[in-house]
């Protein structure tokens, strides 16, 4: 009889886990497959986040940031034994896919997540919209408010139409410059 390929059946399939669980559920599901001996069937475990910044207290910060609350990827061979381990491993509800069939993530899409965590350049978070009003906290425009015209989150960056002596004028700021006007 021919010898299988180990990597038969080897895929990438999502977990729903409590949402905030997401890290606790890889450490368990670790735990798990060492103690149940299920290395052969369960091979990597991942939160998928990325490098986001924020702007707290008016300082930007990097921080970690799930991409998916909520679900953890796991890349296994689905056995009984194996699907076993993962569904019953604490703060997970269940596989996803239809009904107790679990659905593999296609090659494609994964890819475009772990492209998403690779990522070196930290996205920035800012809740503005092109079209919202903002006061102008610091720098030579301070007190000012105008419109955002144009957001750049790669760079932290956003340009605000600021109206000087009559006439609209572009003015690119940091996203700590800036707070939304309600």
């Amino acid at each position: 009889m021919p010898k299988q390929d180990p990597s038969f059946g080897r895929h990438w399939y999502a977990i729903h886990t409590y949402s905030g669980y997401e890290d606790a559920v890889k450490k368990a599901l670790e735990q798990r497959i060492e103690s149940m001996g299920m290395q052969e069937y369960i091979f990597d475990i991942v939160v998928p986040k990325e490098k986001v910044v924020v702007v707290k207290k008016g300082k930007q910060e990097v921080v970690e940031k799930n991409l998916f609350p909520g679900y953890v990827l796991v890349e296994m061979i689905v056995t009984d034994a194996s699907w076993f381990v993962v569904r019953n491993t604490q703060n997970v509800t269940g596989f996803v896919g239809s009904g107790n069939i679990p659905v593999p993530i296609l090659p494609e899409e994964f890819g475009v997540i772990k492209r998403r965590m690779g990522a070196s350049e930290p996205t920035t978070e800012i809740k503005l919209n092109v079209g919202d009003l903002v006061a102008i906290k610091e720098g030579p425009f301070s007190n000012y408010e105008g419109l955002v015209s144009e957001i750049n989150r790669p760079k932290g960056k956003v340009t605000v139409m600021v109206s000087i002596f009559d006439r609209e004028t572009p003015v690119e700021l940091d996203f700590s410059q800036v707070s939304k006007k309600i």
